[in-house]
């Protein structure tokens, strides 16, 4: 009998994604197109990346139809929301939901909808030890989302608290405004990661905002990078590195606060920041008491490929 096919569509605020799996969570497509921003512009607004989805995802199901028997598809998943919470909702979700929905019903198939985030952390599950583990921590760092999350995942049903995380602007909110400040075009975390490895760290000390033990503010970070920019003073790979090693030494110290409150070792870390190479090794390094796991580079970022796993195990998900 031929092996089945999941499908997994995720429509975020930058990136519209298409993947499909097999049985045996082999990746036969992982198809993705970059929404456009315009030089200068530090991120879309919702309407203008509904509009990018709209025009993307017809593109990206008909290279799915030309390159794969849709006859042996399964199960249609997508992203229908930022988070599994009640009330969490952007306008980006609802183009790929929309989608996912129709193809699902042309096709005869099972349709089953998950968070972007579920997504997130489907796609670091799969193929890792997590997949046994009932009861983990997760880090998401992205553009959207800094959360510090505890994940209980028992008989493919998945609970997910937030425990911890920014009380402002995300990681990678900051990242891209400072990269735009510098000049570069967002989104801007791999030329940042790429020119900060030629950085050495200032000697400074930058102040940081922790509350309540897994808590943080980003914002002041914002502004005093932004005055070290406009001083002049500092070579532009030395300020990148120094970011990330501040933004690292934050995310370090709550990790181990929450280590240290619920006793568990295990940790995946998602999102596209996680990508980060300076991030990675730092927290590696520090965190060697723990288990620590990250996606892969390519799978941190946004994709479909976490929401067609989800499916595929038919994992049920909130409470």
């Amino acid at each position: 009998m031929d092996n089945k096919y999941y499908v997994g569509i995720d429509t975020s605020a930058y990136t519209t994604s298409l993947a499909v799996i097999d049985e045996d969570n082999n990746i036969v497509l992982d198809l993705r197109k970059m929404l456009r921003v315009k030089d200068g512009k530090k991120g879309l607004r919702q309407q203008e990346a509904v509009f990018q989805h709209i025009k993307n995802l017809p593109h990206l199901i008909e290279e799915m139809v030309e390159k794969i028997d849709i006859n042996r598809i399964h199960t249609v998943s997508c992203s229908s929301r930022p988070r599994g919470l009640e009330g969490s909702y952007m306008p980006v979700f609802i183009t790929g939901q929309g989608q996912a929905y129709i193809l699902s019903k042309i096709l005869k198939t099972e349709f089953r909808e998950y968070s972007h985030q579920e997504g997130h952390i489907g796609a670091g599950i799969m193929g890792s030890p997590l997949l046994n583990s009932e009861e983990f921590l997760s880090l998401h760092i992205s553009g959207g989302t800094t959360e510090l999350l505890l994940v209980e995942n028992k008989n493919n049903k998945m609970t997910i608290d937030i425990i911890g995380g920014t009380l402002d602007i995300s990681l990678g909110q900051l990242v891209d405004r400072i990269g735009v400040k510098l000049g570069f075009k967002f989104p801007c975390g791999k030329k940042m990661d790429d020119i900060s490895q030629k950085g050495s760290l200032l000697d400074r000390r930058v102040p940081i905002s922790i509350s309540n033990k897994t808590w943080f503010n980003l914002s002041g970070l914002e502004n005093y990078f932004s005055n070290l920019i406009d001083s002049k003073d500092y070579k532009v790979e030395d300020i990148i590195l120094t970011l990330f090693n501040t933004a690292s030494s934050i995310l370090y110290k709550v990790i181990s606060n929450a280590y240290e409150e619920f006793g568990l070792k295990d940790i995946l870390i998602t999102g596209g920041v996680s990508a980060n190479s300076y991030i990675r090794d730092y927290l590696k390094r520090r965190l060697n008491n723990m288990d620590l796991y990250f996606a892969s580079r390519k799978l941190s970022t946004d994709n479909g490929v976490g929401v067609a796993f989800l499916g595929k195990e038919r994992y049920l998900v909130g409470d």
